[in-house]
């Protein structure tokens, strides 16, 4: 009972929150503060979003965003972890790959648009790479760092029960550098939806399916202001909710299988 009336207050509080905040830009723009040019006012943004809805333009291009996403990123963590592996149990990788890790993790994924259009052309290949260029360095660091960070007396005790390299590594290490890894997975995730964002923003072309990163572009280019708040309202929403439905529900888990939050 306690626990679903904390639920109920938390949520609460989020609501009055975001109602503030709707209650605050419509006072500024009904005062004249901020011109209606360039900050409409929620009722047309509401207006907007409805009829997207209605039409299905908005809801196709979240679909379409969402399959790149989902796709890129799962080959980013499919290739990630393994590499990670790699890095944190033999030197040579970590003197290799690991210093390709540390240095393209650094790079701004926006680099990559104009390389990745130069390569692939304005392609659906081009808008996975990105995504996948955005996760992947942040997996291997993540699963390395993770791996680096369990105890030795937990590989000790696998070896000395008969494990084999591998078994320990996959069914020992692997488990236990979980709360690292899925760390990186959702950094990896919020890299990998900036660099779509930026790409299909970059990338509009009537040969790609229209992303929520296009419809953003043509917003700017109408001058619709209303539509491109609409637009960046769903972004928003979307990165919330993935947190929401996967990442923090995953965290909880990892947490109290650990014996570090109440059940």
């Amino acid at each position: 009972m306690n626990g679903i009336l904390v639920t109920l207050r938390r949520f609460v509080t989020c609501v009055a929150f975001f109602a503030a905040l709707v209650w605050l830009w419509h006072s500024l723009v009904r005062r004249g503060t901020w011109s209606a040019i360039l900050l409409p006012d929620p009722s047309a943004v509401w207006i907007y979003l409805v009829g997207a809805v209605k039409d299905g333009t908005l809801l196709q291009a979240a679909a379409v965003t969402m399959r790149r996403l989902l796709i890129g990123y799962g080959i980013g963590i499919a290739l990630g972890i393994p590499l990670g592996l790699l890095t944190a149990r033999f030197r040579i990788f970590s003197d290799t790959i690991g210093v390709l890790a540390l240095g393209l993790q650094t790079l701004p994924s926006v680099c990559w648009v104009p390389l990745t259009l130069l390569w692939f052309g304005q392609t659906e290949s081009a808008m996975l790479f990105v995504v996948v260029m955005g996760s992947l360095w942040s997996m291997v660091i993540a699963t390395d760092n993770g791996v680096r960070n369990v105890p030795p007396i937990f590989s000790r005790a696998a070896r000395t029960m008969g494990a084999k390299p591998i078994y320990t590594l996959i069914f020992v290490m692997l488990p236990a550098s979980l709360p690292f890894i899925v760390s990186g997975m959702k950094q990896g995730w919020a890299f990998a939806w900036r660099s779509l964002m930026a790409a299909e923003l970059i990338a509009v072309s009537p040969h790609l399916g229209p992303g929520v990163g296009q419809v953003m572009a043509e917003a700017s280019d109408n001058n619709d202001m209303a539509m491109a708040f609409g637009t960046l309202i769903i972004i928003l929403i979307i990165g919330i909710g993935i947190n929401a439905v996967f990442f923090a529900p995953l965290e909880r888990h990892l947490l109290r299988s650990r014996g570090l939050a109440r059940s």
